[in-house]
């Protein structure tokens, strides 16, 4: 699954990148994190009836993609990039972009995958699942690292779509919080495919607010925030989702959402922001890890 090593601080590095992002693309739309397998086979035995007969179709799109390679859902996703940068590595920040563009184009065409990526007035579709801003990539740096982190979601318009922001009064407080979000989920019922993960961004400004909300889907199913008062948040949030009754694929049962997440910036003192990020079931993430020796090990 592409190169085993990077060369890292030559040209050569850019093309190495390329089949990165390549690989990437085609490994988080055909082999779905562990923790998320380990969410469907959990709910799978968990609930009955029309519920559990919704999660057998799921665990066996898993089964089919293990057995055959194919993807897991054809809804090939907007990809989005989250990269981490140590401030020691020799990148070029406008090449490795760039490189990682191409990767995406270099695996539609290698392994034929739908493309869902258009202009948006004129709706034209370049066929490559790329376009101005697409992919989108998210920079942030390590300090003192002296490798690099990519960390591939290909974002399906199902659950992306089920995306929201609201500029609250601080007034609100927590229990106008509380009550956007569980509005929002229901507002979306069976459209993001669920069962889900809600990513929930509080704070900041409206953009870095619906960033963090995203940033928040990331993060292995069910694995709490680290911080003990945002943590009792999530498992507060989670129990009240699950009690809608919206259930796999929106046709009832105890299961609507696997997990809530949140992530967090403080903001200004008469702001409010809360954003929703909903992901599908599937999951889909994918990421590589380059060490200063530029060996690559790929993970979720």
């Amino acid at each position: 699954m592409g190169p085993g090593t990077v060369r890292l601080g030559t040209d050569q590095l850019y093309d190495d990148l390329r089949e990165v992002s390549a690989a990437l693309y085609k490994k988080a739309l055909t082999d779905l994190p562990p923790d998320v397998r380990h969410s469907v086979d959990a709910a799978h035995r968990r609930e009955e009836g029309g519920a559990r007969r919704r999660l057998e179709v799921m665990v066996k799109a898993i089964e089919t993609s293990d057995e055959t390679g194919i993807i897991v859902c054809q809804d090939t996703g907007i990809c989005v990039f989250f990269v981490e940068i140590g401030t020691e590595a020799p990148v070029n920040g406008a090449r490795m972009t760039e490189a990682l563009r191409q990767g995406i184009a270099l695996a539609s065409e290698r392994h034929s995958l739908r493309s869902s990526i258009v202009h948006p007035l004129t709706r034209e579709n370049r066929q490559d699942n790329t376009g101005d801003g697409v992919p989108a990539v998210h920079v942030d740096f390590a300090d003192g690292g002296d490798g690099l982190d990519i960390l591939l979601i290909p974002k399906g318009s199902g659950s992306e779509n089920m995306s929201f922001l609201s500029m609250l009064s601080p007034a609100d407080g927590q229990a106008g919080v509380k009550k956007y979000i569980l509005d929002r989920v229901v507002e979306a019922g069976p459209r993001p495919c669920p069962p889900t993960v809600v990513g929930v961004g509080l704070g900041g400004t409206a953009d870095q607010c619906a960033a963090l909300a995203k940033k928040a889907t990331l993060r292995p199913v069910g694995q709490p925030h680290p911080e003990p008062e945002i943590a009792e948040f999530e498992r507060q949030m989670l129990d009240a989702i699950n009690t809608t009754g919206i259930g796999p694929q929106g046709l009832g049962g105890a299961t609507t959402s696997f997990a809530v997440h949140v992530e967090y910036a403080w903001t200004h003192i008469s702001m409010n922001p809360v954003a929703v990020n909903i992901q599908c079931w599937r999951g889909e993430r994918a990421r590589a890890r380059i060490a200063a020796d530029g060996q690559v090990t790929y993970g979720y």
